[in-house]
């Protein structure tokens, strides 16, 4: 059985929304995209680095995907973050997407994300990892489907925006190891208690 492994960025709020650029996700009135880029360092980068390092796959819901096709998929700069992504396997969660030809080693997932993706994990193959996908998140964390949450925890509140979990229901992790940026950021790793 695979494991899945949720990585998010978070205000000390429980913001998630448009964390890159100020046009990220504009969705309900919000003004405050591009929040986390002031607090990258190479802590971070260290850190994201070692996630990236390990094999296996990556889930995505469609909004996620969609940016992350046009962000990633054409480049070809070295970075390991560039080859990591263009080389995963991607299953991209969607009911709405007819295709996922956008991307290369895309595979779409039609149909309910919750029973699709457990259906995925049930199976063979390398783990999978979420980069971002709040609305993916909170529907696979409600069906117990996510066995380790990488928070980084930045140090802000923003008042208004797109919570992570909303109405979550209960579910305890245990702390398995945490660092902090240079820039205040906390990179915590919780794995669901069994």
């Amino acid at each position: 059985m695979r494991s899945i492994n949720v990585t998010m960025s978070v205000t000390l709020d429980g913001v998630v929304q448009g964390l890159g650029r100020p046009d990220e996700d504009t969705r309900g009135g919000f003004a405050h995209g591009g929040w986390g880029t002031r607090y990258q360092d190479d802590v971070m980068a260290r850190e994201m680095g070692r996630g990236m390092s390990r094999p296996g796959d990556m889930l995505f819901g469609r909004r996620t995907w969609q940016d992350f096709t046009t962000a990633w998929s054409r480049r070809d700069d070295g970075n390991p973050f560039t080859t990591h992504l263009n080389a995963a396997t991607k299953y991209v969660a969607s009911t709405t997407l007819d295709d996922a030809g956008a991307w290369q080693n895309s595979v779409l997932l039609r149909g309910d994300a919750a029973d699709t993706v457990a259906e995925l994990k049930a199976g063979p193959g390398e783990d999978l990892s979420v980069i971002g996908s709040a609305s993916l998140v909170r529907a696979l964390h409600a069906a117990g489907l996510v066995d380790r949450y990488t928070l980084l925890i930045h140090p802000l509140t923003l008042g208004t925006g797109a919570r992570l979990f909303g109405d979550a229901p209960l579910t305890e992790f245990v702390l398995g190891s945490c660092v902090t940026t240079t820039k205040g950021v906390v990179i915590a790793h919780y794995d669901r208690r069994v």
